[in-house]
């Protein structure tokens, strides 16, 4: 709760800033200027980064026993209070073998009320930082250091912070109700061991009101500076913004920690090489599932796409599914019953097949697959996700031949070749919608198609091909 509404705030006042939200108040106090922060990036080069707050400030890291003492100015910021709110509901049945045999159906209306109250602003003087550390050199010896030349992680340090300052609130209101029926064989919510359960009819209500109250001084923001280290122990501080950082790494000389691609993703240029064909192969054991089953977590998904929270909590439990990682159940908290009920059901279709390799678990091909798409579709827009949710099994696959002729097309493509279920002019203007929301135009003359990239597109048009490929693999002979 305290997350998604520091991460509202942050949407709101800074979306294509540098601001960071904090996910946890337990970090609060750890997040102070000057305090270390790691920063791991994540698998694809369209994903934001994670950042974890550590125990550790700059002077910890520095050969020495001077200690840096720049300035900090403290400012007002400004004051803050939201709203949000949202109604959903959605109905499913499905089976699967004989496994899974389940009708769901929900429906409920959430509210989240944050009041911050007035916020002041910490700021770092990073001209007299560089100025009274221009001589010294990290311990490459320290056990942060030693630990992070492991993974694909660096280090930065906390520039500024934005905290409360007096008491405040976060108040979440839900009210849900679910209705399920004839469920037969439903493994064990996220349990590595199933259970068989049977239920003839179900009714699950559910109301929460939960308030949390936030302390004077507690961190809601903050922005970072990230560091460039060598293995002789110099070190910079990276301060054009997008410039990233590392840990010059023992093995190749002059190579890196941190993944340099990420640096840069113009409108498609790197983030089509990037792509390469590669991820789109990835995606194909989910048409190797059997048919009711792709019928299913395609609904599921469809379902999924309605609620962002939902979505995002997805990607969080199959990062750490096929990391390898435990599963933390507190990133269920935000997540109605019937939500729980629904990633459960999915999770185990997803997980069929695994298997023991040298004594370590082997990741089903379909988990991984469904862990890029999910992974892509989290970074799209709500108006994309809203038109995706709302598609058609025929749709989608005729809206992804659609994409593979303009990608294998270097100029346009003649409109006699346009899939069938898209000449339909309602099917067509929503491919048009669909293309428009993630800053593509679609050009029609009297026998030509063609597409033109929006200036603001980025990235975009590669994860609504890659949704729209995933989507259409499980889409495959359904109605």
């Amino acid at each position: 709760m305290f997350s998604k509404a520091t991460a509202k705030f942050v949407h709101q006042i800074d979306p294509e800033g540098s601001l960071i939200h904090v996910s946890r108040p337990n970090d609060s106090h750890k997040l102070v200027p000057m305090a270390l922060v790691v920063k791991r990036n994540r698998i694809w080069f369209w994903q934001k980064p994670k950042y974890q707050p550590t125990d550790f400030t700059l002077n910890d890291l520095l050969q020495g026993d001077k200690v840096l003492r720049a300035g900090v100015s403290v400012s007002d910021f400004l004051t803050y209070e939201g709203t949000f709110g949202d109604a959903k509901s959605g109905k499913v049945d499905a089976e699967a073998a004989s496994v899974i045999k389940i009708g769901l159906e929900g429906r409920g209306s959430s509210k989240l009320q944050s009041s911050f109250g007035k916020l002041k602003k910490e700021e770092l003087d990073v001209k007299e930082l560089l100025h009274d550390s221009s001589n010294r050199q990290v311990n490459m010896q320290h056990v942060l250091v030693q630990q992070m030349q492991k993974r694909a992680e660096l280090l930065a340090v906390v520039k500024e912070r934005i905290f409360t300052t007096d008491s405040c609130s976060i108040t979440q209101t839900k009210k849900e109700q679910c209705t399920l029926q004839g469920m037969l064989g439903l493994a064990a919510m996220l349990g590595s061991s199933a259970n068989v359960c049977v239920k003839e009819s179900s009714n699950i209500e559910e109301d929460s009101d939960v308030s949390l109250e936030i302390p004077s001084g507690t961190v809601v923001a903050y922005s970072i500076l990230e560091l460039e280290i060598k293995k002789s122990g110099h070190y910079d501080i990276c301060l054009q913004p997008g410039t990233i950082g590392g840990i010059e790494a023992d093995s190749i000389p002059g190579s890196w920690s941190s993944d340099e691609c990420l640096d840069t993703v113009d409108s498609m240029g790197n983030g089509q090489k990037a792509l390469n064909g590669t991820q789109e192969m990835e995606l194909a054991p989910l048409a190797e599932l059997a048919q009711q089953t792709r019928c299913d977590l395609f609904k599921r998904l469809q379902e999924t796409l309605r609620d962002r929270s939902a979505l995002s909590c997805l990607q969080l439990v199959l990062d750490d599914l096929c990391s390898g990682e435990t599963l933390d159940m507190a990133k269920y908290e935000e997540l109605s019953e019937s939500q729980r009920l629904s990633l459960s059901a999915m999770l185990d279709q997803l997980r069929t097949g695994g298997h023991t390799e040298n004594g370590q678990c082997v990741v089903p091909a379909p988990l991984n697959a469904a862990h890029l798409l999910v992974s892509a579709m989290e970074e799209l827009p709500d108006e994309t996700l809203s038109l995706l949710s709302e598609s058609r099994p025929d749709f989608v696959e005729a809206f992804d031949t659609l994409m593979c002729m303009f990608k294998e097309s270097s100029e346009s493509v003649s409109i006699r070749c346009l899939p069938v279920p898209l000449q339909d002019n309602q099917a067509f203007q929503r491919a048009e919608q669909l293309l428009s929301s993630a800053s593509v135009k679609l050009r029609r003359d009297t026998d030509r198609l063609w597409t033109e990239r929006g200036s603001e597109a980025g990235v975009l048009p590669v994860l609504l091909r890659l949704s729209t490929r995933g989507l259409s693999f499980l889409c495959k002979g359904l109605k």
